[in-house]
């Protein structure tokens, strides 16, 4: 069974930075999409960011578009989010998340999720 674990959130100041991993065990980590996704407190989970499986193509949600980047590591089976300028409504559970779609951006896209990590921003 593919797990994908996240670490990397915290407590962060307001323009501050974080780079959140997403490590994803199994050998086919290469021939799927990787998301990222954020809850914040009390609403619905919103998609972030997307990169295709292959070409590396990228795609953000228009509120973090220019401040936060999605990358990933073949090698290492791992994709990153390098958020910067951060800001207090950045504040949410962070997901990483697996698709076998071409371009997803949903949450039903995606059939296999992380746990989920805290990222605080304070003003």
């Amino acid at each position: 069974q593919v797990q994908l674990v996240e670490s990397g959130g915290g407590l962060v100041q307001a323009g501050g930075s974080l780079r959140l991993s997403c490590t994803a065990s199994g050998r086919t980590f290469s021939n799927y999409g990787m998301g990222w996704f954020r809850q914040p407190p009390g609403k619905d989970r919103e998609f972030v960011a997307f990169i295709r499986r292959t070409a590396g193509e990228t795609y953000y949600s228009d509120s973090v578009k220019g401040r936060f980047t999605i990358s990933r590591d073949i090698a290492k089976n791992t994709v990153y989010l390098q958020m910067n300028s951060l800001k207090p409504e950045d504040t949410a559970v962070y997901y990483c998340a697996r698709s076998a779609q071409w371009i997803a951006t949903m949450p039903h896209q995606y059939n296999i999720w992380g746990q989920g990590t805290q990222v605080t921003v304070s003003s």
